[in-house]
């Protein structure tokens, strides 16, 4: 092939390969290879400078894996992390049935991986796509500064994220969850049952999730005119059953216990429960709590909880990614944000 001055560009008109790739970034063509295929072999300086030169060249890597992609059942890549044994979560085994489900019905089927990190996540997911293993990713649990989105995007792999990070959210697909509407909506359930000092167990500030439920609970203690009141109840640990006993006891402990409670998690309202059963007091009658991710264990303890429409985001992630990797490519990326719903039970 012709190449034209500079970096070893190809001439106008030709399509590069990756000796153009390798002469341009001054590497081997295996470590051209390395980097599209197992990307955790090259050191990420030596990464960078080739996923730099592949963009500019326009190179594409595989047309043996995009040929495979297009004749056969599509396979969507997602990483599976494990669970705490404190924790009674089951919103990620809810959200990939509902994946799976929706596959199913397109002709699509899930791939599990693990990964260390997120950015071993990113390096896989893009190496499954460049070998033709994966049409598209789904991306789970996204933080407010999460490089995951930018990284897939730069690498060109089509994904679709449950969550959002702070900017840059309009140059990809994502689907959320309102979660300071939830528990918005639990304190004014509380408000209504003459609740006033309403105490709040959260997540340690930085997370998307527990940040945004956190500020639900606050705005709605300040449009009740509580928070004056009520701002030394606001208390956090990490997300274990363990964490919410203590920081009920802590409450309780108070010269003024609130007589009601949010959780951002079922994990820590059950830790809640645990506490009020060690000091003879009954949820529901002398103390109200309400939890969030309407758990089976949330169910089985008869604990009010915020419910997330989790089969719907699966159904409309699957379906964003169907349309991202068979329809046409200069569609607009989905945006959605859904709505949680508080299911009352007998805890408050």
């Amino acid at each position: 092939m012709a190449l034209d001055s500079g970096r070893g560009r190809p001439a106008a008109g030709g399509s590069a390969t990756i000796s153009d790739v390798a002469q341009a970034a001054g590497v081997s063509r295996q470590t051209v290879s390395n980097v599209l295929n197992a990307p955790h072999r090259v050191r990420p300086v030596t990464r960078e400078r080739v996923e730099q030169v592949i963009a500019e060249l326009g190179y594409h890597p595989n047309r043996v894996a995009r040929s495979l992609r297009a004749s056969s059942p599509g396979m969507v890549g997602y990483r599976i992390q494990p669970v705490s044994t404190e924790s009674v979560a089951a919103i990620n085994d809810r959200f990939l049935h509902a994946l799976v489900e929706a596959g199913q019905a397109g002709n699509h089927h899930v791939l599990l991986f693990t990964a260390a990190d997120t950015d071993a996540e990113s390096d896989h997911c893009t190496a499954l796509w460049r070998t033709g293993a994966v049409s598209g990713v789904v991306l789970y649990d996204i933080e407010p500064h999460d490089q995951r989105p930018e990284r897939l995007i730069a690498a060109g792999v089509p994904f679709a994220a449950f969550g959002r990070t702070t900017a840059g959210t309009d140059r990809y697909s994502w689907v959320d969850i309102d979660n300071a509407a939830g528990t918005e909506a639990a304190v004014d359930h509380l408000v209504a049952a003459g609740h006033r000092r309403i105490g709040f167990l959260g997540w340690p500030e930085g997370t998307s999730v527990g940040d945004a439920r956190a500020r639900g609970w606050l705005a709605a203690m300040d449009r009740h005119g509580l928070l004056a009141q009520s701002h030394r109840l606001d208390v956090r640990g990490p997300d274990a059953m363990s964490t919410g006993t203590c920081l009920m006891a802590e409450l309780l402990d108070r010269p003024e216990p609130p007589s009601a409670v949010v959780a951002a998690t079922d994990t820590l309202a059950v830790g809640a429960l645990q506490a009020l059963r060690d000091r003879g007091l009954r949820a529901g009658e002398d103390v109200a709590v309400v939890g969030f991710d309407d758990t089976a264990a949330a169910a089985a303890l008869g604990l009010s909880s915020v419910r997330q429409p989790i089969e719907e985001v699966g159904r409309l992630i699957m379906a964003e990614l169907l349309r991202a990797t068979s329809g046409p490519s200069d569609l607009d990326p989905l945006q959605r944000l859904l709505e949680p719903e508080l299911v009352l039970r007998a805890s408050g």
